[in-house]
Parts: structure tokens; sequence; C-alpha cells
């Protein structure tokens, strides 16, 4: 069965195929192109956010505004790190778990943290809603998962999920 093209799924799309040429770190016909077939993909496959609900402007604003925020505040921070002569890095992988709710924007919240430079997800459970992540500074722990949560409670707001409406057959 075909989606129906709504306006969710054109956002969604559009904002998977920024993620992907954002990882790529350039914007080229073969990204835009690969970003879109991907990501179209994705979307039609029920992969990510679902295609029931609405979509609302404010929140989604703010969402991509702390993701910008996000992008430019560790670009800045990577940059120092690689710039300075002493390391100053302590490594870890650390598993963050989302409410229940945000669990049907896991793909959203995986592109969101793993676009900005310094985390990374390395695998994430959609049953039990943890994502490990890799960080470069492990005493900024207790932060990304405040800040991960933010970004959960964002993605909700943003794109609530209308629930499945089942029909009762007279009996």
């Amino acid at each position: 069965m075909r989606s129906a093209i709504t306006l969710r799924r054109v956002l969604t799309i559009g904002i998977l195929t920024l993620a992907w040429c954002a990882m790529w770190g350039s914007v080229s016909v073969a990204n835009v192109l690969s970003g879109l077939v991907i990501a179209s993909l994705a979307s039609d496959r029920h992969i990510g956010t679902p295609a029931r609900g609405g979509v609302r402007l404010l929140p989604l604003l703010r969402f991509l505004a702390l993701v910008l925020i996000d992008l430019v505040q560790s670009t800045v921070a990577v940059t120092r790190e690689v710039l300075t002569p002493t390391d100053w890095t302590e490594e870890a992988i650390v598993c963050v778990s989302v409410p229940a709710d945000s669990r049907r924007h896991l793909l959203l919240l995986i592109v969101a943290v793993t676009v900005t430079p310094g985390t990374a997800v390395v695998d994430a459970d959609p049953e039990t809603g943890d994502l490990y992540l890799h960080l470069l500074h492990a005493d900024r722990r207790e932060e990304i998962e405040v800040h991960v949560q933010q970004l959960a409670e964002l993605a909700c707001a943003a794109l609530p999920v209308q629930p499945l409406v089942t029909e009762r057959l007279p009996s």
C-alpha cells in the first residue's frame, strides 16, 4: 500500500535529506538525490516518525533551532579539541533512554544527535527506547542525557502522532 503525500511526510523527507547532506558535509546533486531516495524509502516503509498525525510549526522550529545551536556549539568545541596540542577527550559509550512516546520519533532523534560533531548514536533499541551514544567527553554524560530528553520532548510536540482508530463491528 502506497503512503499518501502529506505535509508531515514532505517535512520528514526534507529534514532527513538535509541531515543526509550535513552528514556528508556538502550539498551536491548526488547527495541531495541520494538523500531524497533514502528519506523517501524510510518514510514509505514507516521507519521513523509515523505518517499519522499533524505538524506543529512552533515546536518544530524550536527543535530545528536547538539542533542548529547544537551543530554550531559542538563544531566549535570539536575544532578547539583538534587544534589544541593536548588531548582532553575521555571517550565513552553511554546509554540514554527516551520516553515511550518518543520511540515513535527514534529516527529523528538519532539524526539530530548524530549530525552534531562530538556525539554519535552507535546503536539504538526501538523496543526499549535506548540510544547508545559515543561521546568525546564522558564528563558531559548528564548534560547529554538531559539534552536528548529535551530533543525527545520537542520531537513529540512538533510531530504529534494520532492514535489508530479501531472500528468496532456491531455485535
